[in-house]
Protein backbone atom coordinates (compact mmCIF):
# COMPACT_ATOMS: atom_id res chain seq x y z
CA UNK A 1 0.00 0.00 0.00
CA UNK A 2 1.43 3.41 -0.91
CA UNK A 3 2.48 5.63 1.95
CA UNK A 4 0.04 8.39 2.91
CA UNK A 5 -0.66 10.55 5.96
CA UNK A 6 -1.69 8.27 8.82
CA UNK A 7 -5.36 7.93 9.76
CA UNK A 8 -7.29 6.28 12.58
CA UNK A 9 -8.31 3.55 10.14
CA UNK A 10 -4.62 2.73 9.70
CA UNK A 11 -4.22 2.20 13.45
CA UNK A 12 -6.92 -0.46 13.36
CA UNK A 13 -5.67 -2.07 10.15
CA UNK A 14 -2.01 -2.25 11.21
CA UNK A 15 -2.75 -3.45 14.74
CA UNK A 16 -5.10 -6.16 13.46
CA UNK A 17 -2.52 -7.30 10.89
CA UNK A 18 -0.05 -8.26 13.60
CA UNK A 19 -0.14 -11.96 14.56
CA UNK A 20 -1.97 -13.33 17.61
CA UNK A 21 -3.89 -10.09 18.17
CA UNK A 22 -7.09 -10.02 20.13
CA UNK A 23 -9.35 -7.02 20.49
CA UNK A 24 -10.79 -6.20 23.87
CA UNK A 25 -13.84 -4.01 23.36
CA UNK A 26 -12.89 -1.29 25.85
CA UNK A 27 -15.53 1.35 26.47
CA UNK A 28 -17.30 3.87 24.25
CA UNK A 29 -16.18 2.07 21.07
CA UNK A 30 -12.53 2.49 22.06
CA UNK A 31 -10.86 -0.85 21.36
CA UNK A 32 -7.82 -2.26 23.13
CA UNK A 33 -5.43 -4.28 20.95
CA UNK A 34 -3.67 -7.06 22.83
CA UNK A 35 -1.13 -9.80 22.19
CA UNK A 36 -0.96 -12.62 24.70
CA UNK A 37 -3.35 -10.73 26.97
CA UNK A 38 -1.09 -7.64 27.04
CA UNK A 39 -2.27 -4.34 25.57
CA UNK A 40 -0.02 -2.73 22.98
CA UNK A 41 -2.34 -0.08 21.48
CA UNK A 42 -5.51 1.33 22.95
CA UNK A 43 -7.91 4.19 22.47
CA UNK A 44 -8.24 6.08 25.72
CA UNK A 45 -11.35 7.58 27.23
CA UNK A 46 -11.15 11.33 27.94
CA UNK A 47 -9.21 11.85 31.15
CA UNK A 48 -8.39 14.93 33.27
CA UNK A 49 -4.64 14.56 32.63
CA UNK A 50 -4.90 15.12 28.84
CA UNK A 51 -6.60 18.44 28.18
CA UNK A 52 -6.54 21.25 25.68
CA UNK A 53 -4.32 23.92 27.27
CA UNK A 54 -6.51 26.74 25.92
CA UNK A 55 -10.00 25.43 26.73
CA UNK A 56 -9.35 22.92 29.51
CA UNK A 57 -11.50 20.40 27.61
CA UNK A 58 -10.43 16.78 27.88
CA UNK A 59 -9.01 15.34 24.68
CA UNK A 60 -11.57 12.83 23.35
CA UNK A 61 -9.19 11.19 20.87
CA UNK A 62 -6.07 9.95 22.69
CA UNK A 63 -4.38 6.76 21.49
CA UNK A 64 -1.77 5.00 23.64
CA UNK A 65 1.14 3.04 22.13
CA UNK A 66 3.58 0.94 24.16
CA UNK A 67 7.27 1.59 23.53
CA UNK A 68 10.28 -0.61 24.33
CA UNK A 69 11.91 1.68 26.89
CA UNK A 70 11.94 5.02 28.66
CA UNK A 71 14.67 6.13 26.22
CA UNK A 72 12.40 5.33 23.26
CA UNK A 73 9.56 7.20 24.95
CA UNK A 74 11.70 10.28 25.54
CA UNK A 75 13.01 10.22 21.96
CA UNK A 76 9.44 10.29 20.63
CA UNK A 77 7.98 12.88 22.99
CA UNK A 78 10.98 15.22 22.79
CA UNK A 79 11.08 15.26 18.97
CA UNK A 80 9.19 18.46 18.16
CA UNK A 81 8.54 17.14 14.64
CA UNK A 82 6.39 14.32 16.01
CA UNK A 83 2.90 14.56 17.55
CA UNK A 84 3.61 12.24 20.52
CA UNK A 85 3.24 13.39 24.09
CA UNK A 86 2.91 12.07 27.61
CA UNK A 87 1.26 13.18 30.83
CA UNK A 88 2.25 12.83 34.49
CA UNK A 89 -0.22 9.91 34.73
CA UNK A 90 2.14 7.96 32.43
CA UNK A 91 5.37 8.73 34.32
CA UNK A 92 7.29 5.49 34.61
CA UNK A 93 5.06 3.83 32.02
CA UNK A 94 6.66 2.74 28.73
CA UNK A 95 4.10 4.31 26.43
CA UNK A 96 3.43 7.42 24.41
CA UNK A 97 0.21 9.21 23.58
CA UNK A 98 -0.99 10.81 20.37
CA UNK A 99 -4.23 12.53 19.49
CA UNK A 100 -6.10 10.91 16.61
CA UNK A 101 -6.60 14.39 15.20
CA UNK A 102 -2.82 14.68 14.80
CA UNK A 103 -2.12 11.27 13.25
CA UNK A 104 -1.79 12.89 9.83
CA UNK A 105 1.48 14.43 11.05
CA UNK A 106 2.86 10.90 10.67
CA UNK A 107 3.05 8.86 7.51
CA UNK A 108 1.34 5.48 7.44
CA UNK A 109 4.80 3.89 7.37
CA UNK A 110 5.89 5.81 10.49
CA UNK A 111 2.68 4.78 12.25
CA UNK A 112 3.25 1.16 11.23
CA UNK A 113 6.72 1.26 12.77
CA UNK A 114 5.33 2.58 16.07
CA UNK A 115 2.58 -0.07 16.17
CA UNK A 116 4.94 -2.89 15.22
CA UNK A 117 7.39 -1.79 17.92
CA UNK A 118 4.50 -1.66 20.40
CA UNK A 119 3.51 -5.22 19.46
CA UNK A 120 7.12 -6.45 19.65
CA UNK A 121 7.67 -5.10 23.15
CA UNK A 122 4.49 -6.72 24.46
CA UNK A 123 4.54 -10.05 22.59
CA UNK A 124 6.24 -13.11 24.04
CA UNK A 125 9.89 -13.55 23.11
CA UNK A 126 8.94 -16.55 20.97
CA UNK A 127 6.26 -14.66 19.04
CA UNK A 128 8.46 -11.60 18.62
CA UNK A 129 11.37 -13.72 17.35
CA UNK A 130 9.09 -15.51 14.87
CA UNK A 131 7.73 -12.20 13.56
CA UNK A 132 11.21 -10.69 13.27
CA UNK A 133 12.47 -13.78 11.43
CA UNK A 134 9.84 -13.14 8.75
CA UNK A 135 10.60 -9.42 8.39
CA UNK A 136 13.77 -7.56 7.56
CA UNK A 137 15.37 -6.04 10.68
CA UNK A 138 15.27 -2.55 9.20
CA UNK A 139 11.94 -2.87 7.45
CA UNK A 140 9.38 -2.38 10.19
CA UNK A 141 6.91 -1.03 7.68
Amino acid sequence: MPDHPARVEDVHEIALAMPHVTVYPGTEDKPVYQVGGKSFVFFRNPRPDAVDPETGERYPDVIVFWVPSEADKQALVQDEGLPFFTTPHFNGHSSVLVRASRLDELSRDELAEVIQEAWLCRASKRRAAAWLAEHSPDGLS
